[in-house]
């Protein structure tokens, strides 16, 4: 929902007002939930250095996925995107030093394949902008990897809140040293009323999400809740084809069909491996 409100603003509202809202409103919900609730949210060190990279990691990922979306069907830019838990478990492999096997990793390049697969027909109409969604994959993968680096030092409401301000902290010298120069990403205009219900809109459905992911994971382990993330697929179709019309072509829809098969393969496979790892002995 959040992608497809980002849509219809983003074919008036410029990108770098988009991205100031968006995270302004992060930081007005969660600012009095983190002094309400008397959570911890300050940082120091490396810890608030690695807030302030995922931070910026995190308003390049949304201003690509933003700018994909206005090229791309909601659904082609959303799969394209599901390329991340293959870069995931190869940048666990590879710079974590996580032990990743071979039927994984024939997983990963099967999944790649049905991502380029769902890219060729969205490149051969729009060009480079097809491959946006695939910079927002790399993206956040290394914003997911920050994330669990500082996962135990934070609480990730808090967390949210001080990336929330330091965002806004980030767009308005941003947006103040830009104006002027003519670039139209980067201006500012006066929304209509509707614009900023719909600004309002996107902000609450962003942090809602992540809200919900953190509470979600207090209830039922991450092995659980991983699969459930390729209902965003779907359901991204569904809402393309209702507000825009839009639906993916039949080689896009066959690579849409192959990167949720991989990406669920994956996610199995690592449960089973994490329960059989549970019960081994620890003697052995």
């Amino acid at each position: 929902m959040g992608d497809a409100v980002a849509k219809i603003l983003g074919q008036s509202i410029p990108l770098g007002q988009l991205l100031l809202v968006r995270f302004a409103v992060q930081a007005i919900i969660l600012i009095p939930m983190v002094w309400a609730t008397k959570l911890v949210w300050r940082m120091n060190g490396w810890v608030l250095k690695l807030a302030f990279l995922r931070t910026v990691l995190h308003i390049f990922g949304i201003g690509a996925m933003f700018t994909a979306l206005q090229y791309l069907p909601l659904a082609d830019a959303v799969a394209i995107a599901f390329v991340m838990p293959f870069i995931m478990l190869l940048l666990g492999k590879y710079i974590l030093g996580e032990d990743v096997g071979a039927r994984r990793l024939i997983a990963c390049i099967v999944g790649f394949i049905g991502t380029l697969l769902v890219v060729q027909p969205s490149f051969a109409n729009v060009g480079w902008p097809a491959l946006l969604p695939m910079v927002v994959a790399v993206n956040f993968s290394f914003f997911m990897l920050i994330t669990r680096q500082i996962a135990k030092e934070t609480n990730p409401i808090g967390l949210q809140a001080v990336s929330g301000v330091m965002a806004v902290g980030i767009m308005v010298p941003a947006l103040a040293i830009t104006a002027g120069m003519g670039i139209d990403a980067l201006t500012l205009i006066a929304p209509t009323g509707f614009e900023w219900s719909m600004l309002g809109a996107i902000g609450v459905l962003g942090t809602l999400a992540h809200l919900l992911m953190t509470w979600s994971l207090r209830y039922a382990p991450s092995a659980t809740l991983a699969p459930m993330q390729y209902l965003e697929i779907p359901i991204a179709t569904v809402i393309g084809f209702w507000v825009f019309k839009d639906l993916p072509n039949g080689l896009a829809a066959v690579g849409i069909a192959i990167t949720i098969a991989a990406g669920v393969y994956i996610i199995l496979r690592e449960r089973a491996i994490s329960r059989d790892l549970a019960a081994t002995p620890e003697a052995a």
